[in-house]
């Protein structure tokens, strides 16, 4: 097997089991490494800003859909107030994959960077920012029952929720990353959702936001169906095993080492799109 499909494998794998995780989704390291495997070294033909997103965003439909499987398993996605959240990713995620093909390889660096700067110093301050009560009203607090029995009590105004899918949406489909890295937080912060249920309906979101980006995409022509088919296998089961990895492993460590990698790498692509 050439080296370039043996690292398009590890990168699904890498990237299948971080997203999942902690919620992530995962195209935050695919794209990068599409882009960088592609644009810089020559080892993948016919990558363009366009085809590393589309392609990303089809990736992350069998992630979002592996992750789904099994935190549904542990009663860890909210599908009650899931369903409301699609009426602004679904949208948003279609809309962003037609506004990606704006992007040259130097625009997609440029703001590629930023946003993962962006989500860097968010997975920073998550854990020290107090959940905001002011979007919670009594009339929407619904119970909601765990894979462990523990009832959580929580909820949020559903226009609220639209909107901010509305804008993780467009994300999704401009960069390829799912959504997941806006909604993780906004989830935590804003929705007040315990950690275990907001990472799990994270991926729920990922994969119907993906369906849409990718969707849009797959019309544009924008994918690339060979290196889809090498990383997806490797993505699925890398999903798997970041679901368990989330039961076992203290994810404040892989979170600690992942904004730093994503700061670090930001910062790279940015110099580099000058």
């Amino acid at each position: 097997m050439p080296m370039e499909f043996i690292l398009l494998a590890v990168t699904g794998m890498i990237a299948a089991i971080v997203g999942s995780l902690i919620g992530l989704g995962g195209g935050i390291v695919i794209v990068p490494v599409l882009i960088f495997l592609g644009a810089e070294l020559n080892l993948l033909e016919g990558i363009t800003p366009q085809i590393a997103v589309g392609t990303s965003s089809l990736v992350l439909v069998f992630i979002g859909l592996s992750s789904v499987i099994s935190y549904n398993k542990n009663k860890q996605v909210d599908w009650k107030n899931g369903k409301y959240l699609l009426f602004g990713i679904i949208p948003g995620a279609m809309l962003g994959s037609y506004t990606s093909s704006l992007f040259t390889v130097d625009s997609l660096k440029l703001y590629f960077g930023l946003f993962i700067i962006l989500v860097s110093f968010i997975l920073l301050v998550r854990d020290k920012i107090k959940p905001l009560k002011v979007f919670q009203n009594e009339k929407y607090i619904r119970p909601h029952t765990d894979g462990t029995e523990e009832v959580h009590y929580y909820g949020f105004p559903p226009y609220i929720g639209v909107i901010g899918s509305l804008f993780a949406g467009f994300a999704a489909g401009l960069f390829g990353v799912g959504g997941g890295a806006l909604m993780t937080p906004m989830m935590l912060i804003l929705f007040l959702m315990p950690a275990s249920i907001a990472v799990g309906t994270s991926m729920f979101l990922v994969l119907f936001g993906s369906i849409s980006s990718a969707t849009g995409h797959l019309i544009q022509g924008n994918v690339h169906f060979l290196y889809a088919l090498i990383l997806i296998p490797a993505a699925y089961l890398g999903a798997k095993f970041g679901v368990k990895l989330n039961r076992r492993l203290d994810s404040n460590t892989v979170v600690f080492i992942l904004r730093m990698v994503l700061l670090l790498l930001g910062i790279y692509m940015i110099i580099d799109s000058w």
